[in-house]
């Protein structure tokens, strides 16, 4: 009977244990809050600096690039996770990404998977996505956070389609003409980055 109990307790304990999603964490440690802003900081900072964005020809839509300084944190973002009333940002779980930013762009700030714009055959990230919606309409505009090295990284294989088959893969920096963008590049590793609040509690 004590035996029987024990391992009553213990697979109790595993399930538990199985159940707990990790939740992503900025630079203070503290739960990352959807809607709230976070620069997106390398975890190496003596490479390069924040997110921002630019134009590799002066057009729209804008492409989410880095910039050069390690001392400039660039521009916040917002998570908006597929569940609208999350509360924290889950670890793996799909979500919109935001730059809270004014461009002369009349489109949005809302990061989309986009194709090629040059002959490399790589996946540049650009703004003009749609914010929520989740299906295959909105697919390109769905990204992930995972773990990474002790930090995170940035990935793009969306879930919000049933059967739909997207492109898979992390992000990673390169850099073309002097500028560094992000991109899905499945023969690069992937870019390390951490978050830090954009505001004060």
């Amino acid at each position: 009977m004590k035996i029987f109990l024990l391992i009553t307790v213990l697979l109790s304990i595993l399930t538990s244990t199985k159940a707990i999603i990790a939740v992503v964490l900025d630079t203070d440690g503290d739960i990352l809050k959807p809607g709230a802003e976070y620069y997106i900081r390398p975890a190496a900072r003596d490479i390069a600096g924040g997110i921002i964005l630019n134009s590799p020809n002066n057009s729209c839509p804008l492409l989410i690039g880095q910039a050069k300084s390690g001392a400039d944190l660039g521009y916040p973002v917002i998570f908006s996770p597929v569940n609208p009333n999350a509360e924290t940002l889950n670890v793996g779980a799909d979500t919109n990404i935001q730059v809270q930013v004014i461009t002369i762009c009349i489109q949005s700030n809302v990061w989309r998977l986009t194709g090629s714009e040059d002959d490399t055959a790589l996946y540049y990230v650009a703004t003009d996505g749609v914010k929520g919606n989740p299906g295959k309409d909105t697919l390109s505009n769905w990204f992930k956070v995972d773990e990474y090295m002790g930090y995170y990284k940035l990935r793009f294989c969306p879930g919000v389609c049933n059967f739909c088959k997207p492109v898979c893969g992390d992000l990673s920096v390169v850099i073309r003409d002097g500028k560094r963008w992000l991109v899905l590049d499945k023969e690069n590793q992937p870019f390390p980055f951490e978050f830090v609040k954009a505001w004060e509690e």
